[in-house]
């Protein structure tokens, strides 16, 4: 979670709301009735958002939380926020630090939890009642937003005290905090004309809008597009338990009888490694990538042509030449040219890694056809990861499927990636089941702090289903800060098949890695020792992966692996053959992962370094996709992009422009791990040090020093070229 400012000025970057809380406006400026708030009796009979919750760390009521509650407190919070600031830019006194940040720090308290609370809500387990809300609302939050960025008599008086924050006696958070709200309202249109920034509110009211359709097209599609099978012989290969969840999904639907494959977001589906069936693949695959682009209800390609134009508007509004040029000036990338020169760096090695794994498929497909005496076929995307784990069985005598008996969900949670924490900082867990819940399939834990004293809520959501928004995040229901004396309740979700009443659930190494992943980004939350509520994770976007990276280093390692990776049945630790075979394997399909990931990267590039005149219009949106991977390179048709743009939800949200950010990160993750191993891995001493001086710091330093404070040095990209296999490869 951001402070409810840095969040409205973090969707002033890409026009779309995003799970996080805006705040401040103005009565005249808001364009949103004010309204009369309800009497306190009313609030405290009624409504569980309009009291701080008296649950552990502020931990919401989600049993007493009803969807009727949101409107009312969303309609509250602005107008209390409204009289907020009103109090700040009507004041006789002249600006200073407390009297317009700190106040501004302390505002719109009832909004931002109300608003926090809902788009946590509205992206874990949504539904109709949700979805209207969060239709109805974007445009008043969008508005409400507008309205303190681009306020006049605001800005004066914070220009005020940024004229003269190195005189005052600041220490060095509360200057970079001034600095911060001064460039960040200056990014989002402060110092426009008052034409300028009435075109500007209207971009961002539109954005908005086309931001939260989009959303629910990619979910209500996903949904929609389960693949149905008439036979269980047609899912050959597919585990008892699979077939079962596919049988139960079916009948969900009403096809008693059928199996439906669901689908994720991403391009590549879980089934697609182990159906024998080539045309029910083929159906798989092509069932993902028609998403968002087949004419009907949710067809996004319009969506996008106008959300692009949008942002070049916006830009050009604010003195860019392009959207990408916008967003990158303020991140630690710096520059359009930076990134591109990055990417250009990786992009060859990656495809043509990918061409000699898709070399040696092709010869797997081409002698089995031949033992069978029948015709060879192509290598298509569908059949890449089914031979990829031929080959893997072939040459390595490695099933990734071997492994997952080894990987029971709650051992490796608890035994893996709550044992590395505990080795490397000195916290605990406990599970608490005495908290309500906002859906059942979640479990509850308390983290302490080395010195016992409670640190954290953790919450773990693990399960996909219908009501959940697709990949796997972190998010927050109260941040860290010593202004507000809160503490941090913090979430992971993911999207692991649930299997059926009674059966473990079984996790794939990739499942591993994303938990270690994601709790990297619960550690950045519940290690956040920040003094103002804007700083808390408040991060760029290339940076804010770098934790999480670093945390995926503990998965194989050895002490911890022996912890957790033990036969659900038998307890048997994972063989270390097996081990073996995983570890020497592991470089093989890097170039596939790569350059899928490469190229959606660059299709995100692409289209937000277009100039206006050539933009495309919505029927020319996929063909300027392909454009764009030729143009990188990165025209191979048995790799395609890890998301098209149609379902792209990472550039209509926080990552426009940006989506570079996992690779950018990951640079500074391999930095750090070589660092991490040179100096003696899990022990302590590197936790404390990791914690001291980057995971604790959050917005309140340059992100870029925060990597020099734990190092020692500037980064360097060799690290994580020799780490993704591409060293050897040509640049």
């Amino acid at each position: 979670m951001k402070h409810p400012l840095a969040a409205a000025l973090a969707i002033a970057l890409t026009g779309t709301v995003m799970a996080v809380p805006t705040t401040h406006a103005t009565p005249q400026e808001a364009n949103v009735p004010a309204q009369n708030p309800p009497s306190t009796a009313d609030r405290n009979q009624d409504n569980p958002l309009f009291v701080q919750s008296p649950l552990p760390l502020q931990f919401p009521q989600f049993d007493k939380l009803k969807d009727e509650h949101f409107a009312p407190a969303f309609d509250a919070g602005m107008a209390e926020n409204l009289r907020e600031i009103d109090a700040i830019v009507n004041q006789r006194s002249m600006p200073t630090f407390e009297n317009t940040i700190i106040a501004l720090e302390n505002s719109g308290k009832l909004l931002s939890n109300a608003r926090r609370i809902f788009a946590n809500l509205n992206g874990t387990d949504t539904n109709d009642a949700r979805k209207d809300i969060n239709n109805a609302y974007s445009p008043k939050f969008a508005a409400h937003r507008d309205a303190i960025v681009l306020n006049p008599r605001l800005f004066q008086r914070i220009e005020a005290v940024y004229n003269q924050r190195n005189d005052i006696g600041l220490d060095a958070e509360g200057i970079r905090l001034v600095e911060r709200y001064h460039d960040s309202f200056v990014r989002s249109g402060a110092k426009l004309s008052d034409a300028d920034k009435a075109r500007l509110k209207e971009i961002n009211a539109r954005s908005a809008e086309l931001g939260t359709q989009f959303s629910n097209n990619v979910l209500d599609e996903v949904n929609d597009s389960a693949v149905i099978v008439d036979t269980a012989a047609e899912l050959d290969g597919m585990s008892d338990a699979q077939i079962a969840t596919a049988a139960a999904a079916a009948k969900s639907r009403g096809l008693d009888g059928k199996y439906a494959i669901t689908l994720l977001n991403t391009t590549g589906q879980p089934p697609l490694p182990q159906l024998n069936n080539r045309s029910v693949r083929q159906r798989v695959h092509e069932a993902s990538v028609a998403r968002g682009s087949r004419g009907n209800q949710w067809d996004n390609t319009g969506i996008v042509a106008e959300v692009l134009k949008l942002r070049v508007e916006r830009a050009k509004l604010l003195g860019y030449d392009s959207s990408a040029a916008f967003v990158l000036a303020d991140e630690t990338a710096g520059s359009v040219q930076a990134v591109n020169d990055m990417l250009g760096r990786l992009a060859p090695a990656a495809v043509a890694n990918a061409r000699k794994e898709g070399a040696v498929l092709q010869a797997m497909i081409d002698r089995e056809q031949a033992a069978k005496g029948e015709p060879t076929f192509q290598l298509e995307p569908w059949d890449w990861a089914y031979y990829t784990e031929k080959v893997r069985k072939a040459e390595y005598d490695f099933d990734d499927n071997e492994m997952k008996p080894y990987f029971e969900m709650r051992n490796v949670l608890e035994n893996g990636v709550f044992h590395a924490a505990t080795e490397l900082y000195g916290i605990t867990f406990k599970e608490r089941h005495d908290l309500p819940k906002y859906h059942a399939d979640t479990w509850i834990y308390d983290v302490f702090d080395k010195d016992g004293s409670q640190l954290s809520i953790f919450i773990f959501d693990p399960y996909a289903r219908p009501s959940k928004r697709g990949g796997a995040w972190m998010n927050s229901y109260v941040g860290q800060s010593e202004l507000e004396g809160t503490l941090p309740v913090v979430a992971n979700h993911q999207n692991i098949p649930k299997p059926p009443e009674g059966e473990p659930t079984l996790l794939t190494w990739d499942e591993v890695t994303t938990m270690f992943h994601e709790f990297g980004h619960a550690l950045h939350g519940l290690f956040s020792d920040v003094k103002y509520p804007y700083f808390f994770m408040n991060v760029p976007r290339d940076f804010v992966e770098f934790p999480s990276q670093v945390n995926e280093m503990w998965a194989d390692w050895p002490s911890v692996l022996a912890n957790y990776a033990k036969h659900y049945q038998t307890g048997e630790p994972l063989p270390q053959a097996l081990l073996d075979k995983k570890m020497a394997s592991s470089l093989f399909n890097e170039g596939f992962r790569t350059t899928e990931y490469l190229s959606a990267s660059m299709i995100d590039q692409y289209l937000h370094q277009l100039p206006a005149d050539k933009l495309p219009a919505a029927g020319e949106v996929m063909a300027t996709e392909a454009a764009a991977l030729k143009a990188a390179g990165m025209d191979y048709a048995a790799v395609p992009p890890r998301y098209r743009t149609p379902y792209f939800s990472h550039i209509m949200g926080g990552y426009a422009a940006a989506y570079y950010a996992y690779i950018w990160s990951e640079v500074l993750d391999a930095n750090t791990v070589q660092w991490i191993e040179a100096n003696g891995g899990l022990k302590r001493e590197n936790g404390d040090r990791l914690r001291e001086t980057l995971l604790s710091k959050g917005g309140a330093k340059d992100a870029k020093q925060l990597f020099v404070d734990f190092t020692g040095s500037e980064p360097a990209i060799e690290p994580l070229l020799k780490k993704r296999g591409l060293d050897a490869a040509p640049q």
